[in-house]
């Protein structure tokens, strides 16, 4: 009997490649803060991968692609007290920066 579907048999799949989402984000964490370059800011902590959660209306984190350049004074504010933290203050953080997703850039080298 041969295979006239031309498929692997029942149980096995063909492997897929999916796009390494790790390479990305640690490309992003490269980069410099967007926040400080766009306002001027001197950065002072290293740059951490932000998930955009402005206007997001589920509890499922957003995709790794869409992820931003954030100092960690930007981000949580754990260490470096010297920035407003959008994790410490959603809204303040917005009326200030504004929407954190405006800041997504659309890399298509990935």
């Amino acid at each position: 009997m041969t295979n006239l579907a031309n498929k692997p048999p029942l149980g096995l799949k063909t492997k897929v490649k999916k796009p390494n989402k790790n390479k990305h984000l640690a490309r992003v964490r490269k980069m410099p803060c967007c926040v400080c370059q766009k306002f001027g800011e001197v950065q002072y902590s290293p740059t951490t991968a932000h998930h955009p959660i402005h206007d997001r209306f589920s509890t499922k984190k957003a995709d790794d692609s869409q992820a931003i350049p954030l100092c960690e004074g930007h981000h949580q504010g754990l260490w470096d007290k010297s920035k407003l933290a959008i994790h410490d203050n959603k809204k303040a953080w917005r009326e200030k920066y504004g929407a954190d997703w405006s800041y997504i850039v659309q890399d298509t080298a990935i």
